[in-house]
């Protein structure tokens, strides 16, 4: 499975990103999609996560409210619309794939994950 992340770059607080990233390859029938981000010096976090059914769906305390994942399950997609940006949220992004229904919160329980997209959020 290949993972290829899009979407990011720099934009102001208070500003609005839509991240995407599609899987190609030896795909899966369904899988569960996360995303993730590592900011320099920092360990990998859970961001946000949707279950291969979509019905249902996780985030970080930090992304709730501002932050939307949604998947396409017709050209193996998942989005991640950011809204309220906050400088805190600069960090490069990752999404990730695994096999089954549960998006955990471990980066560890995730085998595939994409090349990444940095966004950067200016004060």
């Amino acid at each position: 499975v290949q993972l290829q992340a899009s979407g990011g770059g720099l934009v102001q607080a208070g500003g609005s990103l839509r991240l995407s990233c599609a899987a190609s390859g030896r795909t899966f029938g369904f899988y569960a999609m996360g995303w993730f981000r590592q900011a320099p010096g920092k360990e990998r976090e859970f961001v946000a996560g949707i279950s291969r059914d979509g019905r249902s769906t996780s985030y970080a305390a930090s992304a709730k409210g501002r932050f939307t994942i949604s998947r396409d399950n017709a050209d193996n997609t998942v989005y991640l619309q950011m809204n309220s940006l906050k400088p805190e949220d600069t960090s490069f992004y990752y999404c990730a794939f695994r096999d089954g229904n549960a998006a955990y919160q471990s980066p560890g329980r995730w085998p595939y994950w994409g090349r990444g997209t940095q966004v950067t959020v200016s004060s």
